[in-house]
């Protein structure tokens, strides 16, 4: 339910468990960057985009509706290493030092704090900086803790809190993962077979009324039990997994097969990536939640029951190998067969070369601002309008997820004209 929309009074603390990780240097490296005029905040929507106003006029979405201003936010989290950002942004090397030299000074201030991890849940990463011997409810009240007083310690009014570390081990819903009585049964009884260490940092956002984002596929605030606990607390939850490569490019073209009713037999689609997330995929068991993640998008816009003729048989592979040479310059190929008129078949060839970091650091951020709008406006639960930027956008049992980056753009737009009481501008006048 949205309620009066409240100013972005004060400062916003932007908590993220893998702050040390590529992805996280590569955005706060970025606002800091811009904050100082060194650069432009290219592919982020709450600050570049724009939208058409009822009355037919183009407008900066800041400016339409109160998003936190880049000065607001103070940056903080947890590693399982205990480098700096600095330290941490330059062992990624996604950036270069030009560019991480005019901010270095502020990026040596960001500390992490221990974080909560459990190495079975990434059995490729050895983490230093942990905290040691705790149980999954200790892990909780430590992070919660860590909440209060990073807030208190930096003045902040408000905080958000973003899961930007390594994709866990497959988890599939369980019988602790439907109520919150359950998992709080669990959770006293250390189930660690259940309870991952990402749903011990969603579980301490939510319990100090801080909206959580997940940003990789893990299973985590997509239960009933964290549904129950955001809704307790009216608390934003969005996710899961930042769309920004080649599952962004699926759901471009799949949506431009579908319009124009072209046949689909196959889609393959493989990677090469070399930074901490291409290690931790190296192992099958992490592999496989990101494969689920990838592989439901073109079954859920090429609709088989909709348009047999057209998607009944299409053969889907995902395939990501590690190779440590690239780093974080990722490399992603796809091999599309089509058929159209008469049956006669097409092909199309996507390659798509990157530092994986780059797209996904906007992401990051807007999912960050967002969330804060959304909870000042007294938005909670799940945040279906953010589907926009997530791979494997959440939904409850009552919901199919909508995968078509255009349909969610437009999600998105309806969502924030909502918040300002305007409706769709008429095209046709």
């Amino acid at each position: 339910m949205i309620q009066e929309l409240k100013a972005a009074d004060g400062r916003l603390a932007v908590l993220i468990a893998g702050v040390g990780g590529a992805v996280s240097t590569t955005m706060i490296a970025g606002v800091m960057a811009a904050r100082r005029g060194l650069a432009k905040p290219i592919g982020s929507v709450t600050q570049m985009g724009r939208m058409r106003r009822q009355d037919g006029r183009e407008q900066l979405i800041k400016e339409m509706v109160p998003i936190a201003g880049l000065d607001s936010l103070v940056f903080g989290g947890w590693d399982i290493f205990p480098d700096n950002a600095l330290e941490a942004a330059r062992c990624a090397e996604v950036l270069s030092e030009k560019d991480l030299k005019g901010v270095a000074d502020e990026l040596a201030t960001i500390r992490p704090m221990a974080a909560a991890f459990d190495p079975r849940w990434a059995k490729r990463l050895h983490g230093t900086h942990t905290l040691q011997g705790a149980t999954r409810r200790e892990m909780i009240e430590h992070l919660r803790g860590d909440i209060r007083r990073f807030m208190a310690d930096n003045k902040c009014s408000r905080a958000v809190v973003l899961w930007a570390a390594s994709t866990e081990i497959f988890l599939p819903m369980t019988d602790e993962h439907r109520s919150l009585e359950s998992l709080d049964r669990a959770i006293d009884a250390n189930n660690t077979e259940v309870i991952s260490p990402s749903m011990c940092y969603a579980y301490a956002a939510l319990s100090e009324g801080v909206p959580f984002i997940m940003g990789a596929p893990n299973l985590c605030v997509d239960i009933p039990a964290m549904w129950e606990l955001a809704a307790q607390k009216h608390v934003p939850i969005a996710g899961k997994d930042f769309k920004s490569g080649q599952t962004l490019m699926k759901t471009v073209l799949a949506p431009m097969f579908k319009t124009r009713l072209l046949g689909v037999s196959g889609w393959f689609s493989t990677n090469i990536l070399g930074n901490r997330d291409g290690e931790v995929l190296d192992d099958p068991d992490n592999f496989k939640t990101k494969e689920v993640s990838k592989l439901s998008v073109i079954e859920s816009i090429l609709d088989a029951d909709e348009q047999p003729d057209l998607y009944k048989d299409i053969y889907h592979k995902v395939r990501i190998n590690y190779y440590p040479p690239r780093k974080d310059n990722k490399e992603a190929w796809d091999n599309i067969d089509l058929f159209g008129w008469m049956g006669y078949p097409m092909e199309i060839k996507v390659n798509f070369l990157c530092r994986d970091s780059i797209p996904a650091a906007p992401i990051a951020l807007d999912l960050v601002l967002f969330s804060d709008l959304a909870a000042r406006a007294g938005m909670s639960g799940i945040q279906t309008w953010l589907s926009f930027f997530c791979k494997s956008p959440m939904h409850d049992f009552d919901h199919v997820p909508e995968h078509d980056l255009f349909t969610q753009w437009r999600i998105v737009k309806q969502t924030l004209r909502t918040l300002v009481g305007e409706r769709e501008p008429d095209y046709l006048s």
